[in-house]
């Protein structure tokens, strides 16, 4: 039996976390049972179930969408799109979203207690694909009581879940929004992804996963490794336009130097340096280093066209949903063309899709950033749905 434990979060929405029977059956063999998961509601279930619309976070996000972080106090990730008047409105919408499996933010993952053991799982928790996490995602809703989602909505490893709901459960989507995303790793996204796994675990203090508290040893997690991984990230997120803006090759004032000067030594000299390790130690305040290394390499494993016999198009024969793609000029991580290869390969499929390049100085993070124009196509799309 569902064990579920909600609260009323600081802003507006229900925050929760379920606890399921399972099994869940996993791609790379064997089963995750029970399945933990921490999500977040907003709004409420229209009686004919018609306006559930799913959002799925990225790599390093979580179930709090449009409401305060409980760990650093800031607002939701993403309340320039979900919100009172926005194009994901509680007052129109019943939204969920759940922090995928192998997080660190409430749902079953390697920082989480092994039943078996009681202890957590570190590095013996199974390693998750894409479509685990959907299908987690999938039990969810069914707890909800949400048999079919109006739309599906994500960006980056999100718009991975958002590909991967319709081939995965063709009769409960009505539409999917893919922003700046992909449907398979490329050699270069994996190769980004191993530097920050090898810097993480080359960590000493990452001792094999093991570096959680037990009895009377306080934990001490790998903090300099995790945080150099996410400033190798971070600069894939980026754009050299918008660095050049932003930062160019501005010297650093610090004190006793307040208007900057070259130190000569390996100080961070550079704007763009004090940028990147700021980056990084906030990060390691809020997320575990076990599930970076999870999270991770589920997105590198992320290939459509190989779940489904090596043909893209045959992910989408069986849906009927329609499709919304969004990329950004300057996104380099992942491309406009990554985009107009699975435009290509819904029209092969003869499914309904639209997709749209916009312009923006910010790279792959536009899409969490200020971007009037993603709005109103987002809006768009969703309202012609009715």
């Amino acid at each position: 039996m569902a064990t579920a434990r909600p609260f009323l979060d600081a802003r507006f929405g229900l925050a929760r976390h379920v606890v399921l029977p399972g099994p869940l059956a996993l791609d790379g063999g064997g089963a995750l049972a029970p399945v933990e998961i921490a999500y977040e509601t907003y709004g409420s279930l229209a009686p004919d179930g018609g306006n559930a619309i799913l959002i799925c976070h990225a790599l390093t996000g979580d179930q709090h969408v449009a409401s305060l972080h409980p760990r650093t106090g800031k607002p939701g990730w993403w309340t320039r799109m979900v919100g009172s008047g926005k194009p994901i409105d509680p007052a129109r919408h019943f939204v969920v979203c759940a922090n995928v499996l192998g997080s660190c933010m409430g749902s079953s993952g390697p920082a989480t207690i092994d039943p078996a053991t009681g202890a957590e799982w570190g590095m013996a928790f199974p390693v998750l694909t894409i479509r685990d996490m959907v299908r987690a995602q999938g039990l969810l809703l069914d707890h909800l009581g949400v048999r079919r989602l109006c739309a599906v909505v994500g960006g980056s490893m999100g718009g991975m879940q958002a590909l991967s709901w319709p081939a995965t459960f063709p009769d409960r989507v009505e539409a999917a929004v893919v922003i700046a995303s992909t449907a398979r790793h490329t050699a270069q996204n994996i190769a980004f992804h191993e530097v920050g796994r090898q810097a993480v675990m080359a960590d000493p203090r990452w001792r094999g996963g093991d570096y959680y508290a037990h009895g009377d040893d306080v934990a001490d997690p790998p903090v300099a490794g995790l945080a150099v991984a996410r400033m190798a990230a971070h600069i894939t997120y980026l754009s050299e336009a918008g660095l050049t803006e932003k930062f160019g090759r501005r010297l650093q004032g610090r004190a006793g130097n307040p208007d900057g000067a070259k130190s000569f030594g390996f100080d961070a000299d550079f704007q763009v340096e004090s940028y990147l390790r700021h980056q990084g130690i906030a990060f390691v305040d809020r997320f575990d280093a076990n599930s970076y290394l999870y999270i991770t390499r589920a997105m590198d494993y992320f290939d459509l066209a190989e779940e489904h016999g090596g043909r893209l198009a045959d992910a989408f024969r069986a849906s009927s949903a329609r499709f919304c793609l969004v990329s950004f000029d300057t996104d380099w991580l992942y491309p406009t063309a990554e985009s107009r290869r699975i435009v290509h390969a819904l029209n092969a499929a003869g499914a309904r899709a639209s997709f749209v390049e916009l312009s923006s100085p910010y790279g792959h993070d536009a899409f969490l950033l200020d971007a009037p124009e993603l709005n109103r196509v987002v809006d768009g799309f969703l309202r012609a749905g009715g």
